[in-house]
């Protein structure tokens, strides 16, 4: 058996990511967090872990890889993230996108999906 413990999340500035993730998930840190490393964890109930590792490179403007946010109020938790420090990514959205594209403090890219119940923790 094989799952899945944790998502790394390459970042520049450990304690900036530290404290946008933290609100943007309403997670906190599993121990006290290092220099280039930190992991987080839900506040209350299950969920994935992520850790945050310093990385020397800058963020890639095509990544392989993304967060996919759900979300109950797209709108609502979009302007509640930019407030947190995400910024707009310009996007082709095809005709009826429910998600929004953003970029974390470090550019790092991901979604806000508008989710209904599906954005109910499990």
């Amino acid at each position: 058996m094989i799952r899945i413990g944790s998502i790394v999340w390459g970042v520049r500035d450990v304690p900036r990511a530290v404290a946008f993730w933290t609100e943007a998930l309403g997670y906190r840190p599993l121990r006290e967090p290092e220099a280039d490393w930190a992991i987080l964890v839900p506040e209350r109930g299950a969920g994935p872990q992520l850790a945050l590792k310093l990385v020397g490179s800058e963020t890639n403007p095509s990544p392989r890889h993304h967060l996919d946010l759900y979300a109950s109020d797209r709108e609502a938790e979009v302007a509640r993230l930019r407030s947190l420090g995400a910024s707009p990514v310009e996007w082709e959205y095809e005709n009826g996108a429910d998600y929004v594209v953003l970029a974390d403090p470090d550019g790092n890219r991901f979604c806000v999906v508008e989710a209904g119940e599906r954005a109910a923790p499990v």
